[in-house]
């Protein structure tokens, strides 16, 4: 039954991952194509003329608290049980998170996108005009997703792989409210931090195994 299960959740996970990629690459093309192209409207359709909703501010500002959180709850329960599989674990998903950081700054860098409130101030309303950074991809969309497929790949139980992509979608809709990021934003940090997860835990995998 376990076993089933755990090919389940892999497929689906296989699934998913790769409809992210081929999404993102569909939008950024698409995008390159129409200057007021669809990317551009269907964010004006999802973000309000004034976005005061405290749901998704919440869920938009409880990322960076909950990223470090979690992975700082299973090292510090790991240490004080003894609990090896655990410390690994911890270390796993901190691993992933910096290697998600890495990549996503330095396309941020790269790629120097401007905010969608700041190229299109006439129809884009965002709910905090200050926020740091450039906008291709979304910083809080990729450690979202980054911390879900980690924990996901920690813990294959449905329980785990449900919720923690529940999360990771809310914050990704979330920075399209608030105005902060086109979609093409959202589904390109969504790749980036289900890639780094991966890529994080294959590099640790093979470092661990030549050590």
């Amino acid at each position: 039954m376990q076993k089933q299960e755990s090919r389940l959740l892999k497929k689906v996970s296989l699934t998913f991952k790769a409809g992210v990629i081929i999404a993102v690459l569909i939008l950024l093309l698409s995008s390159r194509l129409y200057a007021q192209n669809w990317d551009v409207n269907l964010l004006n359709n999802i973000n309000p003329s004034n976005p005061s909703s405290t749901v998704w501010q919440k869920s938009t500002a409880s990322v960076y608290p909950v990223s470090a959180g979690i992975p700082a709850g299973i090292l510090l329960a790991g240490y004080i049980s003894h609990n090896k599989l655990a410390q690994q674990k911890g270390w796993k998903i901190v691993g992933a998170l910096a290697v998600n950081t890495v990549i996503s700054q330095g396309l941020k860098y790269a790629i120097n996108r401007e905010r969608p409130y700041e190229k299109y101030p006439s129809i884009i309303n965002p709910y905090d005009r200050t926020e740091q950074g450039k906008s291709f991809p979304s910083g809080h969309t990729s450690t979202a997703f980054s911390l879900a497929a980690s924990m996901s790949i920690e813990c294959k139980k449905w329980y785990v792989v449900v919720p923690a992509y529940t999360y990771a979608a809310a914050v990704g809709y979330s920075r399209l409210y608030l105005g902060e990021h086109y979609p093409t934003d959202v589904l390109a940090g969504a790749a980036v931090g289900i890639g780094s997860a991966y890529l994080s835990n294959w590099l640790q995998h093979k470092f661990f195994k030549q050590k």
